[in-house]
C-alpha cells in the first residue's frame, strides 16, 4: 500500500475518532436515537462475529472455530481477564483441531 494512502486513511481515522469529542455539545440526539444507534452497533459487531466465526473463504469455516467462540463468549459474560479470553478460545480451537474436529 502506497504510503500516501496510508497516510490519508490515517488522516481520515484520526477525524472520525477527534470528530465525536468536537461535536457532543453541538449535535443534540433524541434519547430514542441514542438508543437506536447503541443497538445497531451491538448488531453489527455482533454479525461481524458471526461471520468471522462461521465462514472461511466461500463455505463454512468448520466446528472448532465456531466452539472457540463460544468458549470466549461464555467466558466474557462471566467477566473473565481478557487473557484468559483468548488462550481458552485459542486452546479449545486448536484441541479440537488436533482431536480431527474441522
Amino acid at each position: 500500500m502506497p504510503l500516501f494512502a496510508i497516510l490519508l486513511l490515517a488522516a481520515g481515522t484520526y477525524g472520525f475518532r477527534l470528530a465525536g469529542p468536537v461535536l457532543r455539545d453541538r449535535l443534540h440526539l433524541s434519547e430514542a436515537l441514542e438508543r437506536l444507534l447503541s443497538t445497531a452497533a451491538a448488531v453489527l459487531l455482533i454479525a461481524l462475529v458471526a461471520t468471522a466465526a462461521l465462514t472461511q473463504g466461500q463455505g463454512f469455516a468448520g466446528w472448532a472455530r465456531p466452539a472457540g467462540v463460544l468458549v470466549a463468549g461464555v467466558l466474557v459474560l462471566r467477566r473473565a481477564p481478557f487473557p484468559l479470553v483468548v488462550a481458552a478460545a485459542a486452546g479449545t480451537t486448536a484441541v479440537l483441531r488436533l482431536c480431527g474436529v474441522a
